[in-house]
């Protein structure tokens, strides 16, 4: 299991008592994917990715505990579960573009000012106490414009997919670098293992033993033909026989 999504609910429900009574100790441990199996990723090739952390959060590079795509100038897509930690002070989180290496300078960052959930947003408890995520969506309203293209939408087809983030690799927990894994997406018997957790009208699953996602990049996108067509949500361990990593659908409407 993924110990830090028990972590961040644990957050979710602390974090505001935390940061009254010792705003310099508070973390937030987002539960989240990282690229297992990848190789070194640019930023400046996909402008509208988002890098999501929090100052409050010194264990990763930068913050770093999610991840996110652009959807209009000033407003970014990302994972519920990774929008909850921060409901209570959204001005905390910070999201940050075209950064290669989450320990540079470079790129444009932007605060937070209104976090905006999917009101069917729902988690559970899967098999040996994992936690899954339903309507795993959510908007992050940015204080400023962000210049350059928004994310391209599309919906998932064929055999394989790219999917991209920052975080943890197989041999190094603190990686700053932005990496990306071309992952074998699943047709919906692919994903029966998970039964009734899995529900392919607004998931899909993708991943392989040898190239998945892992920690620290929930909310970060999965790709096909370089479309977005989905979130990464949550998954049964990292690169595990028969239980790949499930995505949330990007929803043909996001106004909620």
């Amino acid at each position: 299991m993924r110990s830090s999504v028990r972590a961040a609910l644990l957050a979710v429900a602390v974090l505001g008592s935390a940061l009254a009574a010792a705003p310099a100790q508070a973390l937030v441990s987002g539960p989240a994917h990282t690229v297992y199996g990848g190789t070194p990723a640019t930023a400046s090739d996909y402008p509208w990715l988002a890098a999501i952390g929090t100052p409050i959060f010194p264990l990763r590079p930068g913050g770093n505990f999610c991840g996110g795509v652009l959807i209009t100038p000033d407003e970014v897509l990302t994972a519920a579960h990774c929008a909850a930690v921060g409901l209570a002070f959204p001005h905390l989180i910070t999201v940050t573009f075209g950064r290669s290496n989450l320990e540079s300078t470079e790129g444009t960052t932007a605060h937070v000012t209104e976090i905006r959930m999917d009101p069917r947003f729902r988690a559970g408890l899967f098999d040996d106490g994992d936690v899954d995520f339903h309507h795993d969506v959510a908007i992050l309203r940015l204080d400023r414009t962000i210049p350059g293209p928004t994310a391209p939408v599309g919906t998932a087809h064929g055999s394989t997919a790219t999917v991209l983030g920052w975080g943890a690799t197989e041999t190094d927990d603190g990686n700053p670098l932005l990496r990306s894994a071309t992952v074998p997406l699943l047709a919906e018997d692919g994903c029966a293992s998970y039964g009734t957790d899995f529900d392919p009208a607004t998931q899909l699953c993708a991943g392989s033993t040898t190239a998945d996602t892992a920690e620290y990049d929930s909310g970060g996108p999965i790709l096909v033909d370089g479309k977005v067509v989905g979130l990464c949500a949550w998954s049964h361990g990292i690169a595990t026989p028969g239980y790949p990593t499930i995505y949330s659908r990007v929803p043909t409407d996001v106004e909620f």
